[in-house]
C-alpha cells in the first residue's frame, strides 16, 4: 500500500536530516521533492501545490526547539498536513432510521457488490444490526448471484426480484419488505456502468428520491487515481453522497484517490476495503494512513484487528496449557486461525513500524501456512495432543498425507518445540536471554 509514495517521500524529507535549522532554501529544496512525490502519485497538481505551500508557510513559521531536529520537526508537519488532506478525523456512518437505508453507488467493476457484503457483515457483527442486502443491479447478469452468495457465506437475507426490471421499485419492494420481516438496515447494491452516462445517473437520482436513504456511499476503485477523483465529483454533483469508501487498498495504489478525492468533492472517506475477505473492512483513519504513508506503521489498527479475534477465555485456557507445557498442535492450529482471520498478511507487517519497510520487496504469500496447516490437518488427533510420539514412520506417514516431504514435517515440529519453550519462558516470566544484566 502506498509503497512508492512511502519511498519518494522518505527520500525527499533526507534533505533536512543532519541539518541544523530550518531554511527557506532547504525547506524548499526539500518540498520541490515532495511535491515531485505526490504528482508521482496521480495527486491533483492543483491540490500537491496547495498542500506544499501550507507545509512551507507552517515550517518557516516553527520555533524548532533544540531537542527536536529539522528534519523530524517537517516530517511532523508533512504528517499532520497529509492527514487533514485526508479529512483530519474519521467520521462515522449514519445508521438512524427504521430501517436505515444505505445507497451504494459507482462505476462498474470499482467493488460495490463485494463491498455491500463486507459491511452489512461489519455492522452486523459490531453493531449489532439485522441487516437486508438488496440486489437492484438489474444490468450485470451475474450481480444478483454474486450478492446472494456473499449473503449466505456472511449469514444475511438477500432480496432480489428477479424478474423485476425497474431498479427503483425492487429498491422500493425491500424497504416495504425490511419493515415487515424486522431488518433494522437495508443496503442496497445499484448498477454501475463503464463510465458515467446520463441512464445510470437519471436512475440512481430516481433511486434516491423514492427510497431517501440516510446514507449515500460512493464506491471508488483506489487504484485508478486520479480518474476516481474525477468521477467521483460527477457522482457528487448529482447525488450529494455522504461519504466515500476507498476499495482495492491493498493493491499496488498510488495513493491519488485517497489523497485527493477529499479536496475535490468535500465528502468524508469511511471506510477503505483490505483485501477479498468479507472481514477486510476498516474504518478509514486519516492520521493512521498518514503514518503508514511515512513509514511509521499503524500499530493501533493492528491492535484492534487482534482485539476483533481474542477471546479472553480462550486466551486464559492457552496460557495455563503454556504454563503446564500442554500446548499442542490444536492449539497451534487455533493460533493461525485467528492470525488469518485477521487480515492480508504483508498488510498486517506494514502496519508494524519499521516492518513495512522492511519487507517492501518481499512478497508474502497469504497462503503462507496452507502447508503447515496441511501437515497438522494431517496428523491423528493423539499425534496432535503428544508430538512426542512422532517417529520416523508416522512421519513419512504425514508427509505423504500432507503432501509435503520428512524435511517440511520435521522443520515443523522443530519450530513448534522451540516456539513451545519460548512461550514457557515467557509465561513463567524468565529471562532467558539476561536481558538487563
Amino acid at each position: 500500500m502506498f509503497e512508492n509514495l512511502s519511498e519518494k517521500l522518505e527520500r525527499s524529507l533526507k534533505v533536512l536530516k543532519g541539518q541544523g535549522r530550518i531554511t527557506e532554501i532547504n525547506v524548499a529544496e526539500t518540498l520541490k521533492e515532495v511535491r515531485k512525490a505526490l504528482l508521482n502519485a496521480d495527486v491533483n497538481y492543483k491540490i500537491a501545490k496547495t498542500f506544499t505551500e501550507t507545509v512551507k508557510e507552517k515550517a518557516l513559521g516553527q520555533n524548532v526547539l533544540t531537542a527536536v531536529r529539522p528534519g523530524d520537526m517537517l516530517v511532523k508537519i508533512v504528517r499532520d498536513e497529509l492527514a487533514e488532506l485526508m479529512g483530519g478525523t474519521s467520521v462515522d456512518i449514519n445508521l438512524k432510521g427504521s430501517p436505515c437505508v444505505i445507497l451504494m453507488s459507482g462505476l462498474q467493476g470499482s467493488g460495490k457488490t463485494t463491498f455491500s457484503g463486507k459491511l452489512a457483515n461489519m455492522l452486523k457483527h459490531k453493531r449489532g444490526k439485522n441487516p437486508l442486502l438488496v440486489a437492484a443491479d438489474v444490468y450485470r447478469p451475474a450481480a444478483v448471484e454474486q450478492l446472494r452468495v456473499l449473503g449466505e457465506q456472511i449469514g444475511v437475507k438477500v432480496y432480489s426480484e428477479p424478474e423485476n426490471k425497474n431498479p427503483v421499485s425492487i429498491a422500493e419492494n425491500a424497504v416495504k419488505h425490511a419493515k415487515t420481516y424486522g431488518h433494522d438496515l437495508v443496503i442496497i447494491d445499484t448498477a454501475g456502468r463503464l463510465a458515467v452516462d446520463e441512464v445510470m445517473m437519471n436512475e440512481i437520482a430516481a433511486i434516491k428520491k423514492a427510497i431517501n436513504p440516510q446514507e449515500i456511499l460512493f464506491v471508488v476503485d483506489s487504484m485508478t487515481g486520479q480518474d476516481a477523483v474525477n468521477t467521483a465529483k460527477e457522482f457528487n454533483d448529482r447525488l450529494d453522497f455522504n461519504g466515500v469508501v476507498l476499495t482495492k487498498l491493498d493493491g499496488d495504489t498510488r495513493g491519488g484517490a485517497a489523497l485527493s478525492i477529499r479536496s475535490v468533492v468535500n465528502k468524508p472517506i469511511k471506510f477503505v476495503g483490505t483485501g477479498e475477505k468479507m472481514e477486510a473492512i476498516d474504518v478509514f483513519h486519516p492520521e493512521r494512513l498518514a503514518d503508514r504513508i511515512l513509514g511509521m506503521g499503524d500499530i493501533v489498527s493492528f491492535v484492534e484487528r487482534a482485539e476483533e479475534q481474542y477471546n479472553e477465555e480462550e486466551a486464559r485456557k492457552i496460557q495455563k496449557r503454556i504454563a503446564k507445557n500442554q500446548f499442542d498442535f490444536n492449539d497451534f492450529l487455533s493460533q493461525i486461525q485467528q492470525i488469518k482471520k485477521m487480515g492480508n498478511l504483508k498488510d498486517l507487517a506494514g502496519m508494524i513500524p519499521g516492518v513495512g519497510k522492511m519487507l517492501k520487496n518481499i512478497d508474502i504469500d497469504d497462503n503462507a501456512f496452507k502447508g503447515i496447516e496441511a501437515i497438522i490437518r494431517s496428523m491423528t488427533p493423539a499425534e496432535r495432543e503428544n508430538p512426542g510420539i512422532l517417529n520416523g514412520r508416522r512421519r513419512e506417514r504425514i508427509a505423504r498425507g500432507s503432501g509435503t516431504n520428512v524435511p517440511e514435517v520435521n522443520r515443523l515440529l522443530k519450530q513448534f518445540d522451540q516456539t513451545r519453550k519460548m512461550m514457557k519462558m515467557v509465561t513463567q516470566n524468565k529471562n532467558p536471554f539476561n536481558l538487563g544484566k
